[in-house]
């Protein structure tokens, strides 16, 4: 009395197995995907890749004399060199030793004055 009657509806017409309307749609749900991944690869990935690029060229030129400033913030000049580590001159008679993965920065020589 209260409820109307629901009727079925006839169903759709099955497309063609195989046909050229299938592929496109298949490819049309995965394009949005795989658009993403390429804007992430651009935007995100790539520009990462290379500042690790720069880093490793900065570290592996460093040179006794140059003047610092580590991730701790630290300044100081390197007085010696090994394979991983730096002895960094922060104060006259005063050496620290620091990996050499925790340089940020190679400062313009004169920064780190006496």
């Amino acid at each position: 009395m209260f409820i109307s009657q629901a009727f079925a509806q006839a169903a759709a017409p099955a497309a063609a197995a195989g046909g050229i309307e299938s592929i496109f749609g298949s490819l049309g749900q995965f394009l949005p995907l795989v658009l993403m991944f390429v804007v992430l690869y651009f935007i995100m990935i790539r520009p990462q890749m290379k500042r690790q690029k720069e880093h490793k060229a900065m570290i592996d030129a460093l040179a006794k004399g140059d003047e610092i400033v580590t991730t701790g913030g630290l300044i100081g000049r390197v007085a010696k060199m090994g394979e991983s580590l730096l002895n960094v001159e922060v104060a006259n008679g005063i050496e620290l030793q620091v990996q050499r993965s925790a340089v940020v920065q190679v400062l313009p020589k004169g920064t780190f004055g006496k």
